[in-house]
């Protein structure tokens, strides 16, 4: 085929959650209204900054009708040095595209959001661990043809719709497809889910792809600036001077909380976690409970039991003297107090390396032993070596930030933060539901499993479709609700099994009756 017949081809950069499939079928759904030949696959990642979910499109010019006996030859995957248009809803995931070949300057058109998502090396670090921001802006100016660039997920904020809708007005403003505006918008309609906030986030994102200030700030003085002090009392000071006052409260236990399970640094996270929740809940001129529930929830889960909490639990001076006078012991009186304790595999790799205990724990589920195998002990703390165990145990807390069971805690944490930013911005009640769901993962050992196993399947049939757009979202308010109660009430996950069945079913009739 000439130069003037080729398919236009594009390459679609999303995070898990973002609606990327939806946006694909979006494109594709006017494609095929308009009679083009079309093809699209898409190479699924795992969701959240631990993997790349991308969607390959290719749109032939040329309506059916016209071409006669002629057929197109469109591919499956994208080409090294092949893509037209390149668009990706975080800069980061901008640049791993640029990395691996599919923007070239010669060629390709770059749409990005110059939002950022942080990777998880970017959180773990002990400092600014954050990647230059004007390093990714010179890349991208050096390996594309023309850009289109500003922030999505701001745009997205403010109308109120997820930034899949903003991603496909700036697709649609940018003139690269053989698509009109109106054929994009009849699809939004069409698909019918969420249709009139999608509409207004695709109208702001067409609006700001054909605005000529669509440029990137390039952050450089902002590292420069003083950081903010980390004690404690500092931190209480900025609580009350930044935060809601009817959160206060709750902020500042919390970051007494976390000072005492880790360190002031610690405590810190929370306000930089519950910031974006605040901004949001004002731009949509919420009434405090969101951020109430979340930074409550959030210092909850960022305090979790791991072999450490629970060692410093054990010899606590605190517990002690409550032992002593629970035993009516007088002064100098001997008593003796014998733990119990049975941990499985999982708990012992806690205090691991992730990659060992990742290791460990994939070879011990392969034989089938992570339920059965556990180590049985009766550890005395009144005594000099029982006690010196705990004390032990209790010291490796300045490490917990390089063990296994910090950094699944941590990836946890931020898809849930995450998940609440995107069901907010649908609506402040759907937020609220989904951090309340925090109240099913607590506990130790197998209560814990089991309370994390929930949130999962809470999470796979209700939270993420309703996100996608495929639960209307009052229905989901009432789904996440219902299901989180029936977890609580049984945490073997029969009764949540049962209610979610239920809800499908008069989901599905709803629907089949309109």
């Amino acid at each position: 085929m000439s130069t003037q017949q080729r398919p236009v081809t594009m390459l679609i950069a999303a995070l898990g959650g973002e609606g990327g499939g939806v946006l694909t079928n979006w494109i594709m759904a006017a494609a095929a209204d308009l009679g083009l030949p079309a093809q699209s696959t898409s190479i699924p990642g795992v969701a959240q900054r631990t993997g790349g979910t991308t969607y390959y499109i290719e749109i032939y010019p040329t309506p059916w009708r016209d071409l006669g006996t002629r057929r197109p030859v469109l591919a499956l995957a994208p080409g090294i040095g092949d893509i037209d248009v390149l668009v990706s809803s975080e800069f980061m995931e901008a640049g791993r595209c640029i990395a691996n070949g599919f923007c070239t300057p010669d060629r390709t058109l770059l749409i990005s959001s110059t939002s950022r998502f942080f990777v998880i090396n970017e959180k773990m670090a002990m400092g600014d661990g954050r990647f230059d921001e004007a390093r990714l802006l010179d890349v991208a100016e050096k390996n594309a043809k023309a850009r289109i660039l500003f922030d999505m997920e701001v745009v997205a904020k403010e109308a109120g719709a997820m930034i899949n809708a903003v991603m496909l007005g700036a697709i649609a403003g940018c003139g690269k497809l053989p698509i009109p505006v109106e054929a994009f918008e009849k699809a939004i309609r069409a698909e019918g889910k969420a249709a009139e906030a999608n509409l207004r986030g695709f109208r702001a994102g067409l609006a700001a792809a054909r605005s000529e200030t669509t440029t990137l700030r390039r952050p450089v003085e902002a590292k420069r600036r003083e950081k903010p002090r980390n004690d404690l009392a500092s931190l209480e000071r900025e609580i009350r001077e930044t935060m809601p006052q009817q959160s206060q409260d709750v902020l500042i236990e919390g970051v007494r909380r976390l000072a005492r399970f880790q360190d002031d640094n610690y405590a810190r996270m929370l306000l930089d976690r519950v910031a974006p929740i605040r901004d949001l809940e004002a731009q949509l001129h919420g009434d405090g409970k969101l951020l109430r529930e979340t930074a409550r929830h959030l210092a909850v889960r960022m305090s979790f039991e791991d072999l450490i909490r629970v060692a410093q639990a054990k010899i606590d001076p605190a517990r002690m003297q409550r032992i002593e006078q629970e035993l009516n012991a007088k002064d100098g009186e001997p008593y003796t107090v014998t733990e119990f304790l049975k941990p499985g595999i999982e708990e012992m790799c806690q205090v691991l390396p992730p990659a060992l205990a990742r290791r460990i724990i994939a070879f011990s589920e392969k034989r089938g032993w992570l339920d059965s195998v556990h180590v049985g002990m009766y550890v005395k703390t009144t005594s000099v070596t029982g006690y010196l165990r705990f004390w032990i145990l209790a010291k490796l807390r300045p490490l917990r930030r390089f063990m296994h069971r910090y950094v699944e805690e941590q990836a946890q944490i931020e898809s849930w933060l995450g998940m609440i930013m995107q069901a907010a911005r649908f609506s402040p009640a759907l937020g609220l539901e989904v951090a309340e769901c925090a109240r099913l993962i607590k506990g130790y050992g197998s209560t814990h499993k089991r309370g994390t196993q929930n949130f999962q399947t809470i999470e796979t049939r209700l939270i993420r479709p309703a996100l996608q757009g495929q639960i209307p979202v009052q229905d989901a308010i009432d789904g996440i609700a219902s299901a989180r109660t029936a977890a609580l009430l049984d945490p073997e996950g029969n009764s949540l099994a049962k209610c979610l069945d239920e809800f499908d079913a008069r989901l599905s009739f709803r629907i089949a009756a309109e």
